[in-house]
């Protein structure tokens, strides 16, 4: 799935960084097992898919498909997970939705704590060898630099959660905040948390702004983001010129980052029309060694009445990934070089 912070929560993290129990030696699959996970499937499905009356359809497909005997002779679990979400996939193309197989027991819903809120949460709740491996990244912020006196770049290769990484994106932040451009490198970003993204985006901005709604199917909330109006680093500002990279492998949240902020006419998008995965997820027990990864959120721009899912950023400039870069330099310099001539006159 390639999004690295999917991992705030609890159910995923174990069974992501193996810290559930001794594995299996042996997972036995039979007809009946298999039966029992497609139901289960079905039953997750219904009642958490953002789309109810997709989950049916699925559910229609997934039932004919058990009738056929499809999913009978199946004895290797990765094989009946890769089935399933293929099967799912053939009706409801959601970038987000997967079935997995886990050698290790997974754990049961019941039994996990809450998402953590802050980083005392989190710590308590991740095994110690991912805590020592997040204390020694760089949480995403790969690279903050000046590639002028005058233009910064910022690359993130992941939105980790806001409680971890505040105080790094307020540092790049500082950093750059003496530019008179700046271009941001989503090219490589694989996602994560949508309260990263909001932090962000709320440095380029000067007052309050919606950003956009969350739709929540369990409890039919929607959710307004807003930018926040204290920042723990400098504010860069509404009126500086800001350049997004862009492309196939910028994913869901770094998308949410590059859509929000080219719907509000705050940047511009270069590069290649992204990855297309739209709703939030979070993963589903379906039995001892199955869990499926559910999209339940969805997300809805106040200005385009829709988003991003299934069709992905569309740039405003296309540039190939490798030239990208070079394109946005270029553009910024003449555009500052533009601005310095009319001020002067």
């Amino acid at each position: 799935m390639n999004k690295k912070w999917i991992a705030i929560s609890s159910l995923l993290v174990l069974i992501m960084t193996g810290a559930i129990a001794s594995p299996s030696p042996m997972v036995e699959l039979n007809r009946a097992t298999n039966s029992e996970v497609v139901d289960t499937l079905i039953a997750k499905l219904n009642a958490n898919y953002v789309f109810p009356d997709k989950a049916k359809q699925v559910e229609a497909v997934l039932r004919q498909r058990l009738r056929e005997g499809k999913y009978d002779g199946i004895t290797d679990g990765k094989q009946l997970a890769r089935q399933l979400s293929d099967d799912i996939q053939g009706v409801v193309p959601d970038k987000h939705m997967l079935v997995d197989f886990s050698a290790r027991p997974v754990p049961s819903e019941d039994t996990m704590p809450p998402p953590p809120k802050t980083r005392a949460e989190w710590e308590k709740q991740v095994p110690p060898a991912v805590l020592e491996r997040v204390r020694a990244s760089n949480l995403g912020v790969e690279k903050v630099d000046h590639l002028s006196p005058n233009i910064g770049y910022l690359q993130i290769s992941s939105f980790a959660p806001v409680f971890l990484v505040s105080d790094k994106l307020a540092m790049a932040m500082n950093e750059l905040a003496d530019t008179d451009g700046l271009i941001i490198d989503l090219r490589n970003n694989g996602g994560g948390g949508g309260d990263s993204v909001a932090l962000l985006i709320s440095y380029f901005f000067d007052e309050r702004t919606r950003l956009n709604d969350t739709w929540e199917r369990a409890t039919d909330i929607t959710t307004q983001y807003w930018t926040q109006d204290k920042l723990d680093g400098k504010r860069y500002g509404g009126k500086k010129p800001v350049f997004i990279l862009a492309g196939a492998n910028t994913k869901s949240a770094a998308e949410a980052f590059a859509y929000t902020m080219q719907a509000l006419k705050r940047a511009t998008v270069i590069g290649e029309r992204t990855w297309g995965g739209a709703h939030a997820a979070r993963p589903y027990r379906l039995g001892e060694h199955f869990y499926a990864v559910i999209p339940s959120r969805r997300t809805i721009s106040p200005i385009t009445h829709t988003n991003w899912e299934g069709v992905g950023v569309i740039p405003d400039i296309a540039a190939t990934p490798d030239n990208a870069l070079a394109v946005a330099k270029d553009l910024l310099q003449r555009r500052l070089q533009g601005s310095a001539l009319s001020v002067a006159k």
